[in-house]
């Protein structure tokens, strides 16, 4: 796993006019802002308010791989994924969100490509979501067939 930038996500390639800051995504583990992903899992995450703030650091050191949109400019960090994989063969994608105040600028979907980036796009994907089902589809994301079984993290 190499560190990346991935300056084709750089929101200012937009022809909208918009005047939205540029971000870019890097998957710089040590670049990530560990209090805007604790914020962000314990309060508005509906899947993981569950989770310790030591619980969430755990998961974060274990990752194979985290993404975050950045600013350019004040470095602010806007938004996070998380990947967890053998680096083979699987990959689950978890976590990911986009702070409301960049949301609708391609950032989501700028995520799910760099965490999707080689060599985890020769990988089979899993995710679990209640929502943004269209972005996810656009990235192959579908619902699993008769062959996938699960087993629930018990209550």
């Amino acid at each position: 796993m190499h560190e990346a930038s991935h300056p084709a996500y750089d929101s200012s390639d937009r022809a909208d006019g918009s005047g939205h800051p540029a971000y870019d995504i890097s998957d710089d583990k040590g670049r990530v802002d560990r209090d805007v992903v604790w914020q962000f899992l314990s309060t508005e995450a509906y899947w993981g308010r569950w989770r310790t703030r030591g619980d969430v650091m755990a998961q974060l050191d274990a990752s194979w791989r985290v993404v975050g949109p950045y600013e350019r400019g004040t470095g602010a960090m806007v938004g996070f994924a998380r990947v967890l994989s053998d680096g083979v063969a699987l990959a689950y994608l978890a976590d990911l969100f986009v702070l409301p105040d960049a949301r609708g600028r391609g950032i989501g979907a700028g995520l799910v490509e760099a965490a999707m980036a080689p060599p985890g796009d020769r990988m089979r994907w899993m995710l679990h979501t209640g929502d943004a089902h269209g972005l996810y589809a656009r990235f192959g994301f579908a619902p699993p067939d008769s062959t996938y079984l699960e087993r629930p993290r018990p209550e």
